[in-house]
């Protein structure tokens, strides 16, 4: 029976592919939205970003604890791991009273992982996006290396949602939320910190106040870079209205365009997922590379279970014209 399933699902998503393959990316939200992959064991998370180990099986960090750390051999089955530190680093508490950090990001490079993280309050551009390393990327083996980029109540971003991506030999670090929305800055490749004097550039906003946009991530795919990003409202529970928008430019730096040419700097932006069913405000979103596939990673509110906050996990499949679709 459970190759049968499988196989059937396994069928279904080849037709969707094929289906939307020959749509206009605008057409997707007419066709359907994809459920997330069923999994089992620990499956609340919050802002996840996922990587595969050298080590074998894969890690997901998140939003919650010390950043909470979830471990797996084979992406269906998730067990609680504790958190990436101990105890909070003393220099958070100058963000919020707690030291607690949001939206972690994990990337791998040059024989180390690197954790990137924020640390702020609600309703605040007093923020600050730090980084630890790791050499085996598990739970309890991060050290704390500080600030990369920090943002104050005089700027016009806000220092929050950090993701790497590393390209053309130079490192980059997209982050933002309201406040105007997505920025990017360069970073030293050897500290990981913010280039001296960094340009900070500008990807993406809202036509109008409070400039919903946040959680940024780039991917690069062909000759394009991709920009996923959530908007709307987060962590509201089942009144929460989050969903993942795409745009693409030939530069890591943009301008950034969805399908139909619109800037996103202009409130554009192609829909990939959206809350559907029992999976509200689906976001916080990454992207990772796992058995041949791309992966995208989000968190929505079960409404059948008092709008807890779980795992999405959805195969990403690029049409014959380049953008992507969740499958």
């Amino acid at each position: 029976m459970g190759g049968t399933v499988t196989l059937r699902r396994a069928l279904l998503a080849t037709t969707a592919a094929t289906v939307l393959a020959f749509l206009p990316n605008t057409a997707q939200a007419a066709v359907s939205y994809p459920d997330p992959q069923p999994i089992t064991g620990q499956q609340i998370i919050h802002d996840p970003t996922v990587v595969r180990l050298k080590s074998g099986g894969y890690v997901a960090y998140s939003t919650g604890g010390v950043i909470g750390a979830r471990l797996s051999k084979d992406l269906k089955h998730w067990d609680d791991a504790g958190n990436a530190f101990a105890e909070p680093p003393s220099w958070w508490y100058e963000y919020n009273d707690t030291g607690d950090p949001w939206a972690p990001d994990i990337s791998y490079r040059d024989g180390t992982y690197w954790l990137y993280y924020a640390v702020s309050s609600w309703g605040t551009n007093h923020s600050a996006i730090g980084v630890a390393t790791s050499p085996s990327g598990r739970p309890g083996t991060w050290t704390d290396h500080g600030k990369v980029f920090t943002s104050e109540k005089t700027d016009t971003w806000n220092a929050i949602d950090p993701a790497i991506i590393k390209t053309d030999g130079r490192l980059w670090m997209t982050f933002g939320s309201y406040w105007t929305g997505i920025r990017m800055v360069q970073l030293d490749r050897t500290t990981g910190k913010a280039v001296q004097g960094a340009t900070v550039h500008h990807l993406a906003t809202r036509p109008d106040a409070p400039y919903a946009v946040e959680g940024p991530y780039i991917v690069k795919h062909g000759r394009y870079y991709y920009l996923f990003a959530s908007y709307d409202q987060c962590c509201a529970g089942v009144n929460s209205t989050y969903k993942i928008r795409v745009g693409r430019s030939t530069s890591v730096t943009g301008p950034y365009v969805d399908s139909t040419g619109k800037p996103l700097l202009e409130g554009g932006g192609d829909l990939l997922l959206e809350g559907h069913g029992r999976y509200i405000g689906t976001g916080g979103e990454s992207v990772f590379r796992a058995k041949g596939h791309d992966w995208l990673a989000y968190h929505y509110y079960d409404a059948d279970d008092e709008g807890t906050p779980k795992l999405g996990l959805n195969q990403l499949h690029w049409k014959e014209n380049g953008w992507p679709i969740a499958l």
